[in-house]
């Protein structure tokens, strides 16, 4: 039996947050699209992140000056598009004199305050750390130091809510469904899918061909028939570890090691720390990186040498590892590696391939802005940029003002715990309301599963946000997975495989 084909104009291969984002951005100008992940959203590098938008201030030791720029520019853009997902941290950096000098610091934190016009974040400051309350946790060695903004990002909700704002702009989502065949047929790209869970096959007919498979860009080129690229990437592996926090405030720590990388100490999940990241070459599949027990004592080591309370091995609440598919530029030491990304179009029989390499999260919109720009001679009538001045789902706040917002919230819900309500807010936004429903009590969400985990929830991401898996929920989704016991993830897995298969 032949099925017609389906026609489209974009075809989006990867969903990580350059996939999501282009596509978003595709559909917001008229085009339609249709945006295929292999696994789930954020699956892949988008959700093993340092869960950071950041201007990247020790890309200025490399002269990346246009990228810090242009990265602490989107900083301002991401923030007021969605404040529950991506909201002000203030970090400290004690000096050590053995490395860096405290004027090469200063300098470079100057450039980083006046760089990108910031606005709405708090410029740097010098730190006595002996006296500032900051400095406590640290060794006495610690004198000096200095506190400087960036900002956090809950990277795999990033990645859905791109997905979801492209699906209501009129893209079609596919998860679990890989690319299985794309090839070049009378001016167009015939495209054939294939669902992993259901065993679903649909072929469709695209006029462009983006490629934004990530670490997987290079697989997705040499099984493209009749294409190629003189580009590369090089995998660079980032490893992080989560252990319970260990100082008081708010703020989160940057410290120097002896290789002159830097290590990230951000509170995490109210009372963890995350930690990262290391960069190492990596050459194995990207389906199969881990962090290792060689990282792990690494990043120990590095915290050890500046906080006055050690950690241990056993410490380590959980681990994970991402591989970042960095433009090749021809750079030796990964950590030296441009952040930097580059476009590919290949117009080979009149059916475009673009493909696009390198990136990072914090400037995943002006990728897929100037990714369409690199398309406006194949779709001349699309609509024109619109991203910048655009909310993500649940960001639609008055002057992005999450505390506002929160505390309308909870005059909204009077019976919903404090926890809950900030759980909510953070992940959803002006969203809650659609998660919440007519539900007056505790008990009108339906079971709860531990934590703050509650029946209402998974069922609205099931609904909404493409959960097919209860690991989608509780690792990508939400962070729900740290905060309940083997017995409770055990339970809840049971429950959402039984509630899929009713469904099903």
């Amino acid at each position: 039996m032949t099925t017609t084909p389906e026609l489209i104009d974009l075809f989006v291969i990867g969903g990580g947050i350059n996939g999501a984002g282009m596509a978003r951005d595709a559909a917001g100008r008229g085009l339609s699209v249709v945006l295929c992940e292999k696994d789930d959203l954020a699956e892949g590098t988008s959700s093993r992140s340092g869960k950071l938008v950041h201007g990247g201030l020790r890309y200025l030791e490399y002269y990346e000056f246009r990228l810090v720029r242009e990265a602490l520019i989107e900083r301002e853009v991401l923030m007021a598009s969605a404040p529950h997902i991506i909201w002000p941290m203030r970090f400290v950096l004690p000096h050590s004199p053995q490395d860096r000098p405290a004027w090469l610091v200063r300098l470079g934190l100057f450039l980083y305050d006046h760089l990108g016009g910031r606005k709405k974040l708090p410029g740097t400051r010098t730190l006595d750390l002996r006296r500032d309350p900051e400095g406590t946790p640290l060794l006495d060695q610690y004198t000096r130091g200095f506190e400087y903004s960036d900002c956090w990002v809950d990277d795999a909700r990033l990645v859905v809510l791109n997905a979801l704002d492209a699906a209501e702009r009129g893209a079609k989502v596919l998860t679990r469904t890989a690319a299985t065949s794309a090839r070049r047929e009378d001016g167009a790209w015939t495209v054939e899918t294939k669902n992993a869970l259901t065993g679903e096959t649909r072929t469709f007919r695209a006029r462009c061909l983006v490629n934004c498979a990530g670490p997987w860009v290079m697989d997705v080129i040499g099984r493209v028939a009749g294409s190629n690229s003189p580009r590369n990437v090089r995998l660079v592996k980032g490893s992080h570890i989560i252990v319970p926090k260990f100082w008081n405030g708010d703020n989160a720590y940057l410290v120097q090691n002896h290789d002159k990388r830097v290590i990230f100490i951000n509170p995490y999940e109210g009372d963890k720390a995350l930690i990262g990241t290391t960069d190492i070459a990596y050459e194995g599949r990207a389906e199969d990186v881990a962090a290792d027990e060689a990282e792990i004592d690494y990043l120990i080591a590095a915290v050890n040498r500046y906080f006055k309370e050690k950690l241990r091995r056993r410490d380590v609440i959980h681990s994970f590892s991402g591989v970042r598919p960095l433009f090749d530029d021809g750079q030796g030491n990964p950590s030296a590696v441009t952040r930097d990304y580059v476009f590919d179009l290949d117009e080979t029989g009149g059916a475009p391939l673009l493909n696009v390499f390198g990136g990072k999260i914090t400037t995943f919109r002006e990728l897929a802005e100037r990714g369409m720009h690199k398309l406006d001679a194949i779709f001349p009538r699309m609509g024109g940029d619109w991203t910048e001045t655009a909310k993500l789902p649940g960001g639609e706040m008055p002057d992005a003002d999450y505390e506002s917002f929160f505390e309308t919230l909870r005059e909204t819900y009077p019976w919903m715990p404090r926890p809950l309500a900030r759980h909510y807010g953070h992940l959803y936004g002006a969203r809650t309301r659609d998660l919440v429903g007519a539900a007056q009590s505790l008990n009108d969400l339906g079971r709860h599963f531990g934590g703050l985990l509650h029946e209402a929830e998974a069922r609205y991401l099931i609904a909404k946000e493409w959960a097919l898996t209860a690991e989608d929920i509780l690792y990508r989704r939400t962070k729900h997975y740290l905060h309940l016991t083997g017995a409770e993830r055990a339970a809840f897995t049971d429950w959402f495989n039984a509630e899929i298969k009713l469904a099903a």
